[in-house]
This record gives C-alpha cells, sequence and structure tokens, in this order.
C-alpha cells in the first residue's frame, strides 16, 4: 500500500521567470542528502520546496531518483505543461522563431533535409540546424546576400563573445559549411576552414585503478554499479552503452558487439571475465527485457540518471575530481597503455577513426613517467651515499 510517507509529488513552479519543476515529499535527512547531489537542483525558501528546470530529461532524473529509493512518483500535474526549451546561459544567443520571415524558415527546412540527405545523425542535424538558426536570425539578410564576412563578424560577436566553447566554434563552422555549400554562396576565393579555431589539446582526466574500485564498491544500487562497471571495463561511450541490447552481448566469446556507434561504425570490444557475476546478478535480478539497461517501464534509459549516480558515487568514495561517464572510458584506455597493449589495438577498441586521437592518451600513461628520477631525489642519494654523510639525510632539517 502506497502511503504519503512515501509519495513524490512532482508539479510546474513559475520561479525566477522561468517554468521549474517543484518537487513536494515528506523530508527525510538521507534523501534529502542525495538529492542536493542532482545537478542544477536549488531550493526555495519562497516555495519551501526543492525545483529543477523543467525539461523531459531532468524529468525522467527526477523519477529515476526517487523510484530507485522506494518512492511512488506522482507527475500527473506535470502532463499538461508543454515541454519548453531548456533554459540557456544568460549569453548564449537566443531566437524568436516567431520573427523569423517565410523565407528563412523554408530555407532551414531545406538546410535539414539537406542535411538529412547525406545521412548525418539526428543528433548531427539537430547541433548544425541550430548554429544556422542562429546565423540566419543575427544576420537578418537574405541567404542571396550573405558573405564571407558576414561569417566572420557572427562567429566573433555570438559564438566567440557567447563563450561557446572550442568543440561548439568548430562544430558551427562545419554548418555554416554546409550552409554556404547548399547555397552556393560565394565566400570570395577566401577559405571557410579558415574560421575554424584549432583543437583545444587538454589532457583528459584519468582516474587511478584504486579510485576505479572505490566507486564500484561504494555503489550499493546493482543497476547502478553494473553500468558503471561495463563503462569501463569496455571503455563503452555512455550512447553505446544505452543503446546496447542483450543479444549484442556475446559470453561465450567474452565480446560485445556495438552497433552503429559514433560516426555509424560497428566495432568489437572485450568482455571482462571479471564482471560476469556482477551482469548475472544484475540481469536475473532486474530482467530487462531488450536493452542492458531499461527505464523503470521499459524503454531507453535517462544519461542524465548515469552522470547523477556516477557523482553521488565519486563523493560516496572521497574522489574531488571532475569525474563524468567518459572519464570511465579515458581511464580505460590509460590503463590499457599503461599495461603494454599496442595503441592500435586501443585505436580499434575505442572506436577512433584517426590514430591522432588515440595518441592523447600516450600524454597522460604513467608507465614510462613513473621510472624518471626527480634531480632532488638524485642529489640527495648522492649525498647519503658519501663517508661525510652517514646519517639519514632529509629535507625537514639540518642536512
Amino acid at each position: 500500500m502506497i502511503t504519503t510517507r512515501n509519495t513524490v509529488d512532482l508539479s510546474p513552479l513559475e520561479h525566477r521567470g522561468n517554468l521549474q519543476i517543484m518537487i513536494k515529499f515528506i523530508y527525510r535527512v538521507e534523501v534529502v542528502k542525495d538529492l542536493k547531489l542532482l545537478p542544477n537542483i536549488k531550493y526555495t525558501q519562497t516555495h519551501s520546496c526543492y525545483y529543477l528546470p523543467y525539461s523531459l530529461e531532468n524529468k525522467q532524473v527526477l523519477f529515476t531518483f526517487f523510484n530507485d529509493r522506494g518512492y511512488f512518483v506522482d507527475y500527473k500535474k506535470l502532463q499538461i505543461q508543454k515541454p519548453i526549451k531548456r533554459e540557456r546561459l544568460p549569453n548564449y544567443y537566443r531566437v524568436d522563431r516567431e520573427k523569423l520571415s517565410a523565407g528563412d524558415k523554408k530555407n532551414l527546412w531545406k538546410y535539414v533535409h539537406y542535411l538529412r540527405g547525406k545521412r548525418y545523425s539526428e543528433s548531427t542535424v539537430k547541433t548544425y540546424y541550430q548554429f544556422v538558426l542562429m546565423l540566419v536570425d543575427y544576420t537578418d539578410k537574405p541567404v542571396e546576400e550573405l558573405n564571407y564576412r558576414d561569417f566572420e563578424i557572427f562567429l566573433e560577436q555570438v559564438i566567440a563573445k557567447g563563450n561557446y566553447s572550442i568543440s561548439s566554434h568548430r562544430q558551427c563552422v562545419s554548418a555554416i559549411k554546409h550552409f554556404s555549400d547548399l547555397f552556393a554562396i560565394d565566400p570570395r576565393d577566401k577559405d571557410l576552414n579558415m574560421l575554424r579555431p584549432k583543437k583545444t589539446r587538454n589532457l583528459p582526466t584519468v582516474l587511478s585503478r584504486n579510485e576505479v574500485i572505490r566507486i564500484l564498491q561504494v555503489t550499493k544500487n546493482l543497476k547502478h554499479r553494473a553500468v558503471l562497471g561495463l563503462i569501463y571495463s569496455s571503455g563503452l561511450r555512455i550512447g553505446e552503452l544505452l543503446s546496447l541490447q542483450l543479444q549484442e552481448i556475446d559470453v561465450d566469446r567474452k565480446q560485445i558487439f556495438i552497433k552503429s556507434g559514433k560516426g555509424k561504425k560497428d566495432r568489437t570490444v572485450i568482455l571482462a571475465e571479471s564482471i560476469l557475476p556482477l551482469i548475472y546478478n544484475y540481469l536475473n535480478t532486474y530482467t530487462p527485457k531488450k536493452y542492458f539497461v531499461e527505464g523503470q517501464h521499459g524503454g531507453a534509459y535517462s544519461p542524465e540518471a548515469i552522470r547523477s549516480f556516477l557523482k553521488k558515487s565519486c563523493k560516496q568514495a572521497g574522489i574531488v575530481k571532475r569525474v563524468t561517464p567518459h572519464t570511465l572510458r579515458h581511464s580505460f584506455a590509460t590503463h590499457m597503455l599503461e599495461d603494454g597493449v599496442d595503441l592500435r589495438y586501443i585505436q580499434t577498441l575505442l572506436g577512433h577513426s584517426k590514430p591522432e586521437t588515440t595518441m592523447i592518451y600516450t600524454h597522460v600513461t604513467q608507465r614510462d613517467l613513473m621510472n624518471i628520477q626527480s634531480p632532488l631525489d638524485r642529489v640527495v642519494n648522492q649525498l647519503r651515499g658519501t663517508d661525510n654523510h652517514k646519517q639519514k639525510v632529509g629535507l625537514s632539517g639540518e642536512f
């Protein structure tokens, strides 16, 4: 029987000029402690409740969060609300689609069909469309009048000034190139690739092997532990994990078949022997029907939910690094390289098109770096070996 003690009520809330999801439930210390770990969670004194920005993703995150803790989630009041755009940062460019001309709307649809004709993924189509939508709105000029300088100004004033990431900036240039090709915009003998900034060379965050084990040990929920264990042990992207079907796991050959991964490429990855008991336990307990990990009522699982419980596990494990599901994939590649696995095999397992992408892990591996002796250690050891320094040599006091 469901009681008010284990029921949570989700309802719409207008707060700070935006639509939010109001979260109402009987206060329990342990639940509130976990709730505060969710990304973007806030508390309002005015309405005496916690809330998240209204979105379908956040609705799924909250449902998974409370359902895993034995709550009945009542979200009937959210059903009448139309999904709205996710709140963006103040310096991000906003477009009022209602003010677009009929010609602009027609051109944008042509652009979408053009991209789909090239068989790009819907995720890529959506990303490129958003950038070109901003371009069309910002320039406010007919397509036939656009030129290279218009593209430069847009990138300077909207993308760079808006603090979009370098990766987003590069994607925007790609979107503009396709737009220019479709409508035969004359760049006046200038190469649009010149607008593309250089890639950032930030080294990926990597966990130690002990940190990975600590994360798995503190993750008490069986489904959560199986998800994190499989991502690390096989080096999966989060999207590959979420779309992984049961029939694609070959226990006998200790392999997992990844169908249509990034770049629409199929590949085979390893299935660790040590994770099989965990997987068997998980499958027998949760009995998913189609996908390896499914939502409460079947279907796709939420990536936000995975990020949320990973963040919680890292905090419980005492890890202060910024860890995402992709960090587990980085750690998988780095640890394999440290174990002496050939870089070409790692490239194949990760599904990288270019070896240069995999080469980044040569900069974070510690296999050879740990054998390098600091010059300070060398001079101290030399002093310890001389006849004039029979006593212990240290830096905390006198030599």
